[in-house]
């Protein structure tokens, strides 16, 4: 008892003052800590805490760390505990599902999966050598092309897998795979995909702090993009001017075709950043990495024997890339989303609103590189895609326990959610710029569909 009065409380709503740049408050199980100086060198980068300070983020400090991560918490530790915190039913039993996955070593047990890819990507690397140098016809430069957008998916995965936990060994070998997979590669810096992807992760599906939900002016996933609000992750406005309303009121035409291209806008988010003034780990690894790819793509194409050959080499590649693009789209534009921060108090809750599954058999989990299963994946962003056919009934469980919605639909399925969900907002695009109805067509087809 003396312990417990000896203890210095404050309520969260004086914690929730402490959000602003150099006063910057977080509390976990309890306790409060400060992490004003320690946001420069979290390895998650900077916006993770800033949209998180002021609250109790102990289920996304859980999701994301190992159990090492524990012990650096000590030296931030203020001394203060919330008095009046108090921690429902679903955080309650997603912390116990999360401590029995570490007792049963789920997180550390990693199979052979990377040693698989690696093969795999070198195998289809060496077949794409072949198809071009040693094959004089036009099919089979164009195979080795689809084979090198195969190989680009694979890549990914573990750029992927290795950025989310240590696939390797240790740290600096783990760090090799995510710049041999990314930058050398695929020609995508594995920093921008951390900057990205970690905020993604944090405020899945959140319209103005989820980058991966922010597409204009190609894409509007919800007519609350025609207001033309702020981006919170890019901090800069997100305009939707008259180019982005023609566009958007036909994107439920141009989402195939833009997808084919995808690879083009990530080269570009890949040079903006690299060259860019903010601060990031590693920039000249990342920029060595990325002298790599264009140094070996373009020499790779240019053994072709004629520019109409190249062309299609290329376009064939990014064209089978784009099942990849499809894929990650499908998992998001259909879910539900909202405004504002993401919150720490109801990271169950968000996760499942926000992501779709999408079923297969186990034989092409290698092929969506476990991220099928993206509720599961959200949850615990640090389990190996090898566990995350295993406790998806478990998760499926929880969310029937708490009346949360479990979705898991075929391929063709999510399809044509992502399709509905556009092509609804493709509508709601012309009604704004045309609010009286010229003919019964028009009426017709916002009507029926």
């Amino acid at each position: 008892m003396a312990d417990q009065t000896e203890k210095k409380y404050i309520t969260k709503e004086d914690l929730s003052k402490h959000n602003k740049p150099g006063d910057l408050w977080i509390a976990i199980q309890g306790k409060v800590y400060d992490v004003s100086d320690w946001i420069k060198s979290h390895p998650g980068g900077e916006a993770l805490i800033v949209n998180l300070a002021g609250q109790d983020v102990t289920d996304a400090f859980i999701a994301f760390h190992p159990g090492t991560a524990w012990h650096h918490l000590n030296s931030l530790f203020t001394g203060y505990h919330i008095g009046d915190s108090q921690v429902s039913e679903i955080s309650r039993d997603y912390r116990r599902l999360a401590a029995e996955f570490r007792k049963l070593g789920l997180f550390e047990k990693k199979g052979h999966v990377t040693l698989y890819t690696l093969a795999f990507v070198a195998a289809l690397f060496a077949a794409v050598l072949y198809g071009v140098l040693a094959c004089t016809s036009v099919v089979a430069h164009q195979i080795a092309a689809a084979i090198l957008g195969l190989l680009w998916m694979q890549s990914a995965y573990i750029g992927h897998d290795s950025g989310h936990y240590v696939i390797m060994k240790n740290k600096s070998y783990n760090k090799f795979a995510q710049l041999l997979s990314g930058n050398c590669i695929t020609g995508i810096s594995i920093a921008w995909w951390k900057w990205t992807h970690n905020a993604h992760h944090l405020s899945c599906n959140s319209l103005d702090y989820d980058p991966d939900v922010q597409h204009i002016p190609v894409f509007a996933v919800s007519s609350k993009f025609f207001s033309s609000m702020t981006s919170r992750f890019y901090d800069r406005k997100l305009t939707f001017d008259p180019l982005a309303r023609f566009l958007v009121s036909y994107q439920h035409f141009t989402y195939y075709p833009v997808m084919c291209f995808g690879r083009i806008n990530l080269f570009i988010q890949t040079f903006l950043l690299l060259f860019s003034k903010r601060e990031f780990p590693d920039r000249a690894l990342n920029l060595a990495g990325i002298l790599v790819f264009w140094t070996w793509f373009p020499l790779l194409v240019s053994c072709l024997p004629s520019w109409p050959e190249r062309f299609f080499f290329v376009l064939t590649s990014f064209t089978v890339t784009a099942l990849q693009h499809i894929q990650f789209t499908l998992n998001h534009f259909a879910a539900d989303v909202y405004m504002g921060p993401p919150t720490g108090n109801d990271w169950f809750e968000k996760q499942t609103a926000g992501t779709l599954d999408i079923s297969c058999t186990s034989y092409m989990d290698w092929f969506f590189g476990g991220l099928q299963f993206q509720l599961e994946h959200h949850l615990f962003p640090r389990l190996p895609r090898c566990h995350l056919r295993k406790v998806s009934p478990v998760v499926q469980e929880l969310c029937k326990k708490h009346n949360l919605q479990y979705r898991s639909l075929s391929w063709w399925e999510a399809n044509v959610w992502t399709i509905r969900t556009l092509k609804k907002a493709a509508y709601q695009a012309r009604d704004a710029a045309n609010p009286v109805v010229k003919n019964l067509v028009w009426e017709a087809l916002n009507t029926h569909g």
